[in-house]
């Protein structure tokens, strides 16, 4: 019930301008494309397709999903007035089915950290499953420290977690003025 809720509020966050719809691509995503060829790439949590046209006029093959219908949607007709190509999908990220792989890349923007322990699990299970081997996973989180016990956001044991699976490329830690929160910007790579 909780997940029908959160997957309800998101859609309707999409009829207003959700805080974490801007419009921009972030200069980690411009360093990550300057430093990589172009390959295929899948975006979760894309919302209205932003950094898939990005990614889309860099020269990847791109596939967007979201949980919320409204966001695709929107995605649809933003890729569309773009005129670039992309595979777009309502799905739950950590219920991939039907999504094939390999991707070369799998971008993140808000959507493992806002996950409950046990859906992270199945997250990364679906991330394994599609990411190529070597393949790398660029991932933007709130961070959040051990001893708190609320909210959303990244622990370090979650940190750990991925790193027993995936490897640590780099990590830059920052600072979310709008939510005045810590967050980070991670580079996982899958083992070959």
């Amino acid at each position: 019930m909780q997940k029908l809720l959160r997957r309800l509020s998101f859609h309707y966050w999409y009829f207003r301008q959700p805080p974490w719809d801007t419009g921009i691509s972030p200069p980690e995503l411009f360093e990550f494309i300057q430093s990589q060829p172009a390959g295929r790439a899948i975006d979760l949590g894309c919302g209205t397709g932003t950094n898939l046209i990005t990614l889309a006029r860099a020269g990847w093959n791109v596939s967007g999903v979201d949980f919320a219908p409204r966001a695709i949607h929107l995605a649809r007709r933003k890729l569309k007035s773009a005129g670039v190509q992309a595979e777009l999908s309502v799905k739950d990220a950590t219920k991939l089915r039907g999504i094939r792989g390999p991707f070369d890349l799998a971008l993140d923007i808000g959507c493992f950290h806002s996950l409950a322990q046990n859906d992270q699990a199945k997250y990364l299970e679906q991330l394994n499953r599609i990411l190529a081997p070597g393949g790398q996973w660029l991932m933007y989180g709130f961070c959040r420290a051990d001893s708190d016990h609320t909210g959303k956001g990244l622990l370090e044991v979650d940190i750990r977690r991925i790193t027993s699976q995936l490897t640590l490329v780099s990590r830059r830690d920052g600072h979310d003025s709008t939510r005045s929160r810590s967050s980070a910007w991670f580079l996982f790579q899958k083992h070959p």
